[in-house]
């Protein structure tokens, strides 16, 4: 399907008579309220997608006009009908996709309509309600089947007479069923490759077999125990994933195979070393109790030695996260000289040894987060220890210090994950050393560096002298940023990102403007009541401002270098005035600049909290009233008092006027003579 899809988009689609659309010879029905297969399209058709329709029936003429079709797609349509001869004029179809309809209905008929396809090789019955026995009748007669997907069906059991004939199926895909039980269902299909039965009830897997597989996908079910084959012979078996199961052990592997990924996260396993009376790991036994039909069989499994036994030398990746794990047996690790991928986060580690017997010469990425580690041990000798690790995640556990000298072996480690462990940092060659600090310098290849919630209080000293970090993490050290900032100067050339999210900062504590190499600055959560003078001069392209308590930023903040380069600006969760949103206005402006949460950000009017998008407009008039020239508001205040004490002058004036005359002229007149 993706080949076909993609061969689509080399070429303009045009309009066919169906109202379809067609390139080259791939015809596009989808979605068009179809009832049955259009009988006007093109007769060289040799893709039809005839998804999201509302057909019912395939009759035995549908096909007839279509000679040269090898791919047809019926997904989601209310397929319940296929009619013997529909394909009969179809014996070129290869892919054949009917997912999401209603197959089970009338499935008998529908197989014999399917066993008229000899060249089918992939068949998708996905989500039709099946059940075995209607999924065997289905599929009894297309032994070129090269891949067969009967997920989301309502599959409980499978045994020997399921699939059987299907001798060329390279891959099957079981997910989402009901299966709780499989007896010998796959012991015929001897070229089976992939096989997905996640998403099921399968309590165990025992006695696995399947030399020929590749890649098991038997995730998300409720297995306790994975016990493979006791056989000499080479499995091919290259990806096993248990992962999300209920795995008590780890699982007894073939002895000889190409296992290269091994996912066993989310189970509940543990290797049981802290036994009672001081049991040794290498006495403990478990014996299954495997009640096959009339016969009942007990085998009895010395743990320790079965795990020995497997060849991990081949293994890449191991993922042991979110389970029981305390700790790990003696030379477990020496057993997978190839391992690059260690997960062993969110289990109860408090120990863990690092030495040169463990032979993780080519581990690149080890994950040791989310456990209670009090101690990282290190056996040094003549060697190197982890000379190819280049992530190294400790964060959220219990450690006070590292290994002196740790860094020193690790010479290609790019990004290390120190954040929520109670650590401090060692400051400058020649000062007096913390017993308990952490020394990074002259660590040239760490670029990424995480210290989030260590407890980082005022640091003195060059803690990064000789480092080329370019992201680093200071968030949630709330006296991180107190006392002199000069443990910054061996960063300004090369740190491109910066987080200080949650450090107490407020508007006039720091000055960062040394720093103008960053591009993606975080200030959240903390306490700036005014927009620093200094971030407007720094070139960013990410700025984090939410959770502050600023009323407003500077109304030329589109202008300045800062809004020239910012890209991506967040600003919810500040108390911003809505009287003053000139700046607002102009980044909803600016050229290349995203808001991605404008949609929260708010702003106060009196007690409420309004969008700045659409301000009601008696609040628009009450802002222009405060933000209004002053001495035009003393005008217009003083404009009715000046015109009170007027009208009062000429009233008393016109009142007195004949008295007022009469006491001037007695007072003041003189007769004139004519």
């Amino acid at each position: 399907l993706a080949v076909g899809w993609g061969s689509r988009m080399d070429a303009a689609w045009e309009p066919s008579p169906g109202g379809c659309e067609l390139v080259q010879s791939i015809m596009d029905c989808t979605g068009r309220w179809l009832s049955s297969i259009p009988g006007n399209l093109r007769g060289d058709t040799e893709e039809l997608f005839l998804d999201d329709n509302t057909i019912r029936v395939l009759g035995n003429a549908s096909l007839l006009l279509y000679p040269q079709l090898w791919h047809l797609s019926l997904t989601r349509n209310q397929l319940e009908l296929i009619l013997p001869g529909a394909f009969l004029s179809s014996q070129g179809l290869e892919v054949l996709s009917l997912t999401d309809n209603l197959l089970f209905t009338n499935y008998s008929v529908t197989a014999a309509a399917l066993s008229a396809l000899p060249a089918l090789r992939t068949l998708d019955l996905a989500g039709n309600q099946l059940r075995e026995d209607m999924v065997s009748v289905l599929v009894s007669n297309l032994s070129s089947l090269e891949s067969l997907s009967v997920a989301r069906n309502i599959i409980m059991r499978l045994d020997s007479t399921t699939f059987t004939n299907l001798t060329q199926l390279l891959e099957l895909n079981l997910e989402k069923n009901y299966i709780f039980e499989i007896d010998n269902a796959f012991e015929g299909l001897q070229r089976l490759q992939r096989l997905n039965i996640a998403y099921n009830y399968l309590p165990c897997l025992v006695g696995f077999g399947l030399t020929q597989l590749r890649v098991l996908n038997a995730s998300n079910n409720v297995i306790e125990w994975f016990l493979s084959l006791e056989s000499d012979d080479l499995f091919e078996l290259e990806v096993l994933d248990l992962s999300h199961n209920r795995l008590l052990f780890f699982p007894v592997l073939p002895r000889q195979s190409r296992l290269h990924s091994l996912l066993l996260q989310d189970n509940r396993m543990s290797f049981y070393q802290h036994l009672p009376n001081g049991t040794s790991l290498a006495n403990v036994t478990v014996q299954f109790l495997i009640i096959d039909g009339n016969s009942t069989n007990i085998t009895t499994v010395r743990l320790w030695d079965e795990l020995c036994h497997s060849n991990l030398s081949s293994l890449r990746l191991l993922d042991m996260s979110q389970n029981q794990v305390w700790g790990l047996p003696d030379d477990f690790l020496a057993q997978m000289p190839s391992l690059t991928h260690l997960k062993l986060n969110q289990n109860c580690l408090e120990v863990f040894q690092l030495s040169e017997e463990d032979s993780l010469a080519m581990l690149a990425e080890l994950d040791l987060s989310q456990n209670q580690l009090v101690e990282l041990g290190m056996k040094v000798g003549a060697g190197d220890i982890l000379p190819h690790l280049q992530l190294f995640n400790l964060s959220t556990n219990r450690l006070q210090a590292l290994p002196p000298g740790i860094f020193t072996h690790t010479r290609k480690i790019t990004t290390l994950d120190l954040s929520h462990n109670r650590l401090n940092l060692c400051p400058q060659p020649g000062e007096a050393e913390h017993p308990s600090c952490v020394d990074i310098r002259g660590v040239q290849t760490l670029t990424h560096l995480s210290l989030a919630g260590c407890g980082l209080q005022g640091m003195g000293g060059r803690p990064f002298q000789g480092t080329s970090l370019t992201h680093l993490d200071l968030s949630d050290n709330r006296q991180v940023l107190s006392g002199d900032l000069a443990w910054l100067q061996d960063l300004v050339l090369t740190l491109r990102a910066l987080s200080l999210r949650n450090t107490s900062l407020s508007s006039t504590s720091v000055d960062l403007s040394a720093l103008n190499g960053l591009v993606r600055l975080d200030l959240s959560g903390n306490s700036l009541s005014a927009f620093p003078a200094w971030l407007g001069a720094l070139r960013l392209r990410r700025l984090d401002l939410r959770d502050n308590c600023l009323p407003a930023l500077p109304p030329d903040v589109a202008r300045l270098p800062l809004g020239r380069s910012l890209r991506e600006l967040y600003l919810s969760r500040n108390p911003y005035n809505c009287c003053t949103l000139g700046w607002w206005d102009a980044l909803q402006q600016a050229e290349g600049l995203r808001l991605p949460d404008g949609r929260e950000v708010t702003c106060s009017h009196g007690s409420r909290a309004l969008s700045p998008a659409a301000l009601p407009e008696p609040v628009l008039q009450s802002c222009r009233w405060q933000t209004a020239d002053l001495a035009l508001l003393y005008v217009v205040l003083a404009l009715p008092t000046c015109l009170t004490l007027l009208v009062a002058f000429v009233v008393v004036f016109l009142t007195l006027k004949e008295k007022l005359l009469k006491m001037v002229k007695s007072r003041c007149g003189a007769s004139s003579s004519y």
